[in-house]
């Protein structure tokens, strides 16, 4: 079902702060810096700044693990328990998140890649 934990995104509200912040405790400059997104791969991991996170609901970091069909992925999951947090939605190129709760009020995302 997951191809791995891979991707975390950091709500935040200053985006240059926080890339400077990030990119030192990182010690690497962004792969992606958009007034939208700034990512930093670490490690073979992807770490995203988002300045829209809290006006869509994020109070926190959330991680996101990789699958192959997201659809099928977050039917499963809301089977087994999870709340809907947010919907499938694009972001940019085909890529595709959404997150869920579970009864405890974690929240979890799953990430399927765009297209090859």
């Amino acid at each position: 079902m997951t191809s791995g934990l891979r991707t975390i995104t950091y709500p935040v509200r200053d985006l240059a702060a926080a890339k400077q912040l990030y990119g030192t405790l990182f010690g690497v400059t962004p792969y992606m810096d958009e007034a939208y997104y700034v990512g930093f791969n670490v490690g073979g991991h992807d770490v995203g700044l988002d300045p829209n996170g809290h006006s869509q609901g994020m109070t926190g970091p959330v991680s996101y693990w990789h699958v192959d069909n997201i659809n099928q992925s977050l039917a499963a999951i809301l089977e087994a328990g999870a709340v809907t947090e947010q919907l499938v939605r694009d972001v940019g190129g085909g890529a595709l998140i959404a997150r869920v709760k579970d009864a405890d009020g974690n929240v979890t995302g799953i990430f399927q890649a765009a297209p090859a």
